[in-house]
Parts: C-alpha cells; structure tokens; sequence
C-alpha cells in the first residue's frame, strides 16, 4: 500500500473517495453538487499518453506523456494504477498526485469506470469510500438516454446493455449503492454518506 509521509497529514485525512456509474445514472450531476458542498474534495488528474485535445492543458485535464515516458514510469512504480487501454495508450494515476491532494489536507475524488472503481477500493481499502449510482431501473435509463436527443437508437441500445452488465457486475463490491431514483434525494443520501465519511470517518451502513 503506497502512502503520503508528509507532516502536514494525518491517517484521517489520507482518504479518497470513488464514484462509478452507468451512462445517464446522474453521476456528473451528484459529483458536482458534492463539490460545491464540500471545498476539501479535489478530483485526481490523470495521467495520459495521448496528445492534448482542444484546449487541453497539462496538469488541468490531464498529465500529458509520450507512451515511452509512460512505460518508463511503469517500470519505476510511480502510478497507484494503469490501464493500457489499446496498444500504446495508457491512462493512469500518479503516485504523486496523492501527494499533491493529501499535501493540502484534501480528500481526493477518482471518477472511474466500475472496474476501475472496484480496483480502486480494494487498493485503498478502509481509507476509500467507493460509491455506485445506478438509475431506477433498465427502462428508466434508457428513457433518460433517449431524453437527452444525442444518441442514435443503436448508440442506446448498447448502452442500456453496458450499464445492464456493469450494475451485475458492480453488486456487493462497492461500500454504497445509491439509487437515483428522485434527484432531490439522492443529493440528500450523497450528502450523508460523503459527510460521515469525511468529516467523521463513519462508514456507511445501508446501500
């Protein structure tokens, strides 16, 4: 298990949270009205080897590397994690980028796929509270997909399925399962659960 040593930390405060969900779960929309409530959460940027995109920034989007400087740091045990998703795109976290966040006293965010966000906590453990948010049901879902006009039917159907598969696969493996049923108050049960999380260091107790 890798951990900050600085002095201005303590065990409390080396915690990080991780949030998974199927498209149009309402994930963007939880996650952003956590951060307003609570100013000592920070997202971890991740590190990349593809090119910037846009106006893309290094350190704002992303870390930005060549896939040899990528490997390199790989072989020299700098990432928490990585995925090398096709051949010669890697995507990853940086070790120092926990040292960044907890150096401020900060409790980081990871916002990542479900297997990703399962990898996360059994990395962390105890010092990660990972959240899965998941729509009502099936048919709740694809009704939001489709309300949203940006995708062809074919593009839905395959989401549907995906989410179908990631909600199974996701069971029993995160600490919290929130059901985002009624916004109003899944906002509310994401405040609680975040709030005992890090103000008080309760763990969860339903989900």
């Amino acid at each position: 298990m890798y951990l900050c040593t600085g002095n201005k930390q303590e065990a409390m405060q080396n915690k990080v949270i991780i949030f998974s969900a199927p498209s149009g779960s309402g994930k963007s929309t939880i996650v952003n009205h956590i951060l307003k409530l609570y100013p000592e959460l920070e997202f971890s940027i991740s590190a990349t080897s593809r090119a910037p995109r846009g106006e893309e920034q290094n350190g704002r989007e992303y870390y930005f590397f060549t896939a040899d400087e990528f490997r390199k740091m790989i072989s020299e045990d700098k990432f928490v994690e990585h995925e090398e998703v096709y051949p010669g795109s890697f995507y990853g976290t940086l070790k120092s980028e926990l040292d960044r966040i907890w150096g401020k006293g900060h409790v980081i965010i990871f916002d990542v796929d479900v297997k990703g966000g399962v990898n996360l906590k059994k990395y962390f453990g105890d010092m990660a509270l990972s959240i899965f948010i998941q729509a009502p049901s099936v048919e709740c879902l694809r009704d939001r997909l489709l309300s949203r006009g940006t995708d062809t039917m074919e593009a839905i159907e395959k989401r549907v399925s995906k989410a179908a598969a990631e909600t199974e696969f996701a069971r029993g493996k995160f600490d919290y399962t929130l059901v985002n049923d009624d916004l109003e108050t899944a906002l509310a049960e994401a405040d609680k659960v975040i709030g005992d999380f890090v103000r008080r260091g309760i763990r969860p107790t339903a989900g």
